[in-house]
This record gives structure tokens, C-alpha cells and sequence, in this order.
């Protein structure tokens, strides 16, 4: 019998930043069976910007209909400030996207993310832990505590093979191995006082609203801009892309039904080597902009590589799609164009907001 629950007050850990933002819009305009209220948490951090939930604040943030969406800036790792929030809100449900996620930053300055996901995602099992068990150990009904991680936790592929729920953990940078440490912390949480937790582990996301440090949005904006296009190595290391939205729906199946303990995987089941996801980049710019396809290459600008730079990632999502009927809708190709839509229409916007 499949688990139901009933949420109410979720908390959105990072909810000013790229998924954690698209999973607020997606919850409170195209999911109707979610009639609770999004309180998103977030420190404010480089990368995060409240300004692409302005209509969301308006629509969702007054009294008319019902206020469903509260704003704080509080950093996870300040251990009164996510009380307090805990206590404000009567929080029956996390979903914990904050994080610092870039790789680059985390080979040069390791520290913050040591002490964001791994102290901050620790700080907020406990305000979890003292606000849903009780004194014999059981927990509040329908309460959840969803972790997001990441694919690098596994390490690197080599030309065959995909990570599943059960490949041993085998992280290459700084970055990869605060989130593996936290991903252990969540279900030690689960198995010594039996904590309702759930966690995924995703492939690379890719949509509108992401901060421009990330290859996609960065490509984009440099052809807008004309500027140099940047590629670590040879080019041809591999990635698993899904499309933010489709990430974020698998996340509501695994908040409403997934099984309390357990690991599930999202990946769009679609590798691409970087200069290979480059040029069709460039296909798609040089259409909605008239550019020359070859003037566009040859801005093209091999790099030296990145330390420690895992070869190839590839996810077999089976398990979420055989228990909770999870599917990608959205295609490479779509979803490319609406990414390049986005960043071209509010270029500006973006830019002088970051």
C-alpha cells in the first residue's frame, strides 16, 4: 500500500536559488493538490535572488485567497533561526535544496561548503528531530524530511555502467564529499531515532532562472555577449541532463508517496559530452538570433582542465519509475530552447541581478 501524506507546511531550504525556486513556482501554480503553504528559508547567498519570485510573493504572499507563501532570510546553520521557524510555521515537512553546489568554488575555498551542507543540513535534522519526536521516539504523523544530493556523490563512470541507489559512495571533490557526508548524516538520522527521512540523488539540472557559474546558462550569456566560450580538457566529459521542472515533479511524488528510509535517483537519461551539449547550444542561439553558426564556434576556447574533473556521470532512475510512476516529460531539445527563451528574454534582468 503506497504511503499518502497529507502536507501542509513545507519548508524550502534554499528556495531563492535555482531548483529550490522552480520547486516553489511548481508547487504553487501547477500543482492543485498541494493547497498548503511554501515557507522558503534562505540565507541570500551570491547565487540566491528573491527578485524571480516577485510574482509569486504577490500573488501567494498577501491575504488575498489565503497567504500560502512566507520569505525568511536565515542562514541553515544558525540553530535559533531554524528553531524558531520550526516553531512559527509548525513545519511538518522539509525540502532541503540549500546548498553551495559549484565545484570550481569548492576546490578554492572548501570551508563554506563543509559548514553549509554538512553543519547547516545537521543543524536542521535536529530542529526536525525535537519538533516531530516524541518522548518514546515516535514521529508526528505525515511529517517528512526530503534531502536533495547530488549524482557526484558516487564518483566517476567509466564508459559503461550507470549509478543506482545501491553504488558505494566515492566522492572526487570538495564539493561531492560535503554532500556525501551529508547524505550519511540524514539516514543515520532515520536509523538511530527513526527520523522520517527520504533522499535523491539527481543528475545535472538545467532551466531558466540558474545562476550564469553553471556551463549552460554561462554558454548562453557568453553567446549573447559575444564573449569567449570556455571548455574544461577535451570537451568530452559526460553528463546526465534533466530538466528542472521534471526534477522537481519527481521530488513532489517522493514528498507525497516515497518510502520513509529510502534512496531514490532522478536523471534525465540523457548523457551528453560537454562540446557536444556546447554546439547544439550554439544551434539553438544562432536560430533565435540570426548569428553565423560558424562565427559562433569559433569563439570556442579549450581550457586547462579541472581538478580532480570526474569523466562521465549517467543515472538509472528505475527504481522512482517502477515505484511512484515517475517519467521525464520535457525532451533535450524543448527543454534547451525554453532554457535559452528564458535567459534571452530577461537577459538583462539577470545580469544586473547577479
Amino acid at each position: 500500500m503506497k504511503t499518502i501524506r497529507s502536507l501542509q507546511n513545507i519548508l524550502v531550504t534554499g528556495g531563492a536559488g535555482f531548483i529550490g525556486g522552480n520547486f516553489i513556482r511548481l508547487m504553487l501554480e501547477k500543482t492543485p493538490d498541494f493547497t498548503g503553504r511554501i515557507i522558503n528559508m534562505d540565507a541570500l547567498t551570491y547565487a540566491g535572488n528573491t527578485a524571480f519570485l516577485d510574482d509569486i510573493a504577490q500573488k501567494h504572499g498577501g491575504s488575498r485567497g489565503g497567504r500560502r507563501y512566507y520569505f525568511e532570510q536565515a542562514d541553515i546553520r544558525d540553530k535559533s533561526a531554524v528553531e524558531r521557524i520550526f516553531a512559527q510555521y509548525a513545519i511538518d515537512t522539509v525540502v532541503h535544496f540549500a546548498a553551495e553546489t559549484h565545484v570550481d568554488r569548492s576546490i578554492t575555498d572548501p570551508g563554506g561548503f563543509i559548514t553549509t551542507n554538512v553543519i547547516g543540513t545537521f543543524t536542521l535534522l535536529e530542529a526536525a528531530r525535537a519538533a516531530w519526536l516524541d518522548s518514546s521516539g515516535g514521529a508526528r504523523a505525515g511529517a517528512i524530511f526530503h534531502h536533495i544530493s547530488t549524482d557526484e556523490v558516487y564518483g566517476s563512470l567509466g564508459e559503461d555502467g550507470y549509478f543506482a541507489e545501491t553504488t558505494p559512495y566515492d566522492p572526487r571533490s570538495p564539493y561531492s564529499a560535503s554532500k556525501a557526508g551529508a547524505d550519511h548524516l540524514v539516514m543515520a538520522y532515520h536509523h538511530t531515532y527513526k527520523l522520517p527521512v527520504t533522499l535523491s540523488n539527481c543528475s545535472n539540472n538545467y532551466g531558466p532562472r540558474q545562476f550564469p557559474e553553471k556551463l549552460i546558462p554561462l554558454m548562453i550569456l557568453n553567446m549573447l555577449d559575444g564573449k569567449s566560450l570556455p571548455v574544461y580538457g577535451d570537451g568530452k566529459n559526460i553528463r546526465d541532463w534533466v530538466f528542472v521542472e521534471d526534477h522537481n515533479r519527481a521530488v513532489w511524488l517522493i514528498l507525497k508517496q516515497g518510502q520513509t528510509g529510502e534512496k531514490y535517483n532522478i536523471g534525465g537519461e540523457n548523457e551528453w559530452e560537454n562540446i557536444k551539449l556546447l554546439r547544439e547550444l550554439i544551434k539553438i542561439v544562432s536560430k533565435k538570433t540570426g548569428r553565423d553558426i560558424c562565427e559562433i564556434e569559433k569563439t570556442i576556447n579549450f581550457v586547462k582542465d579541472r581538478q580532480g574533473h570526474d569523466r562521465r556521470y549517467a543515472i538509472d532512475c528505475s527504481k522512482i519509475k517502477n515505484t511512484l510512476g515517475w517519467k521525464q516529460s520535457v525532451c533535450f531539445e524543448e527543454g534547451l530552447e525554453k532554457t535559452v527563451d528564458w535567459y534571452t528574454a530577461y537577459r538583462d534582468k539577470q545580469l544586473a541581478a547577479f
